[in-house]
């Protein structure tokens, strides 16, 4: 069923295209929380569901994506993924509540789970040579971040011009552009000895996934110990155990764990995982910051934000053409180290007083870290595994990238909401403000307006102490923000030690 393109080049610009909008989309939201926020009245918990049900449902179906592609022709899975993606950005364009915006997020991770797999596997039989499709996979991972960078510089144009629901709109143009190239120049390919689809499989990876995020994100307003979340935790280990031991049993699995015995496969794996977790710190939490508690526009939001897009795609195809030549492990370690050292850079550029070229090089630095470890984590993962499972490949490749991005969000996000709450909380003991006032405060100070239907009454008192409220709400976010930016770069730096001291002990074993 494989047919060769007659222009490789054509479709692999076809394919890039199909990238840049599911992966611009990831981060696009970033510049137009402030204004959502103010818009829709609604809280830092909410705001990161906006962001969250792409991501979620996106980590949890896209498995399913890749099987589904090569078993049905991965241009005809990519296709579908197209038309529901858009018909999710018109949701989300005319959504009236956050309500209605979280459901047309949602849609948009339903059609990305299913195009976005297919990108990568049709790069497989487009280019079966080893470096042709390292340096293929090199342009690949340049446009998936430039369209992770470029989001929040693009959005905050977008956002100053023609205000947030223009980003929908025109991930709408960019993902019927999209469709119109791929139907025109990809061709189609599949596994040509398909085995029935592993419905269970399918079942339980998205139960798992999704409930582990939820309970993840959820645990911020209920609290982590509460019945409701620690039950979602249960359900949620319950899945993937269940995931894990049907898979292991079953004759066409979705996700095949003999290839994990791969250390190539593993440690890369491992690293997307980290790499995207941390990525998060920056392009969610940084960019809110920026705009909720220093009054940034989305314009200098974008700007502060535009060295990091072009430093991601430099590092990109750097990595693009070391991997084709000498192999990943080496840039893989060494792209942890740069974003990492990105992170803790830009974490001491935001304290104090902020100077926006000094964070913006600093931001670049990371950007450059996270290009160049993109490339070699998605080349081993190719290479490790055939060409007749390379949408299962690059499927379990996106999956932990999205995945990664998830909890990124969801456990920096309870990290920010705690040290928020708890020093707004202290710092209005001290104001004398009593503790039954002290929770529509806080909403006040996250929402950045006096939620629905509060009687203002009781705190005309406190009039006189809003501007200390404030400045520690500011102080609080920073706190938190600090935190989760030190909690991201430790980690990557430890994915990239497991990288070190897997493939060491089995270079080991070898000799």
């Amino acid at each position: 069923m494989d047919k060769a393109p007659a222009r490789p080049g054509v479709a692999l610009a076809a394919v890039v295209t199909v990238v840049f909008v599911t992966f611009l989309d990831t981060t696009v939201v970033s510049v137009a929380l402030g204004d959502i926020r103010s818009e829709l009245s609604t809280d830092v918990t909410l705001l990161q569901w906006v962001v969250n049900a792409y991501t979620v449902v996106f980590a949890g179906l896209m498995l399913a994506g890749g099987s589904l592609g090569d078993r049905w022709g991965r241009k005809r899975v990519m296709m579908v993924g197209l038309v529901i993606f858009c018909a999710g950005s018109v949701v989300s364009a005319m959504a009236s509540s956050v309500a209605l915006l979280i459901a047309g997020r949602a849609i948009m991770g339903l059609g990305a789970a299913a195009s976005e797999p297919g990108t990568l596997s049709v790069l497989r039989h487009v280019f079966p040579g080893e470096r042709s499709r390292a340096k293929a996979v090199g342009v690949w991972a340049a446009v998936s971040g430039l369209a992770l960078a470029a989001g929040p510089v693009l959005g905050g144009v977008l956002v100053d011009a023609w205000g947030w629901r223009s980003i929908f709109w025109f991930n709408l143009v960019i993902g019927a552009v999209a469709l119109v190239v791929a139907l025109w120049s990809v061709p189609e390919s599949a596994d040509p000895q398909p085995e029935p689809f592993d419905w269970a499989g399918a079942v339980l990876g998205a139960t798992a996934f999704g409930l582990l995020v939820y309970a993840a994100t959820a645990g911020q307003d209920r609290g982590y110990t509460s019945v409701p979340v620690l039950l979602m935790f249960a359900l949620g280990a319950v899945a993937m155990a269940a995931f894990v031991a049907v898979e292991r049993r079953a004759r066409a699995p979705m996700l095949d764990f003999t290839y994990l015995r791969l250390p190539a496969v593993r440690s890369a794996l491992v690293v997307a995982f980290a790499v995207y977790f941390g990525i998060f710190s920056i392009f969610f939490f940084t960019a809110l910051y920026l705009q909720v508690m220093q009054s940034y526009s989305a314009a200098r939001t974008a700007a502060v934000f535009a060295p990091m897009a072009g430093a991601i795609v430099l590092g990109s195809l750097v990595a693009g053409f070391w991997v084709s030549r000498r192999g990943a492990r080496i840039p893989l370690i060494l792209g942890c180290v740069l974003g990492a050292g990105g992170i803790l850079l830009t974490r001491q550029a935001l304290s104090g007083t902020l100077h926006d070229p000094w964070l913006a090089a600093a931001m670049a630095v990371a950007g450059f870290g996270f290009g160049v470890s993109v490339v070699p984590l998605t080349s081993a993962v190719m290479s490790g595994v055939p060409a007749e499972h390379s949408g299962m490949a690059a499927a379990v490749t996106n999956t932990m990238r999205q995945v990664g991005s998830a909890f990124g969000v969801a456990v920096l996000g309870a990290l920010v909401s705690a040290f928020l709450s708890a020093d707004l909380k202290a710092r209005m003991t001290e104001l004398g403000l009593p503790t039954t006032l002290q929770p529509d405060a806080i909403g006040a100070v996250e929402r950045g307006r006096i939620p629905e239907g509060v009687d203002i009454g009781p705190y005309l008192r406190y009039l006189s102490k809003v501007n200390e409220v404030l400045a520690t709400g500011k102080t609080a976010f920073h706190h938190g923000l600090d935190v989760a930016l030190l909690v991201s770069a430790i980690l990557i730096l430890a994915a990239a030690a497991f990288t070190a001291l897997d493939t060491e002990r089995r270079a080991a074993k070898v000799n």
